[in-house]
């Protein structure tokens, strides 16, 4: 009886080819039954959230975006994103232990 690879290995071997191959000369896409799946347990890099804004502020984030030629989204996720990385500067230097201590 011949051993077969573990999934794991299987999936990272097809995985690598298909990142140097093209599927188009290998499958029909057109071909009925032919379905893409998705494994659910992978977990999305980026997630939808919904978050109320005052007007005036949703008004100005849009301002400074068109000023900036980004989408107001995207220059919403670089706020929040060097907020963040602020915040966690401060958290640290104060986390760390005091001369003398």
């Amino acid at each position: 009886m011949k051993k077969r690879a573990p999934r794991k290995n299987r999936e990272i071997e097809t995985g690598d080819y298909w990142l140097t191959h093209d599927s188009a000369g290998e499958i029909d896409w057109a071909a009925p039954g032919v379905r893409l799946e998705f494994d659910a347990d992978v977990e999305r890099p980026t997630r939808s959230v919904t978050i109320r804004l005052p007007s005036e502020l949703w008004r100005e984030l849009r301002v400074i975006a068109k000023q900036r030629d980004v989408p107001y989204q995207s220059l919403m996720k670089m706020l929040l994103a060097d907020k963040v990385a602020e915040i966690r500067r401060i958290t640290s230097r104060n986390a760390l232990p005091k001369h003398g201590d």
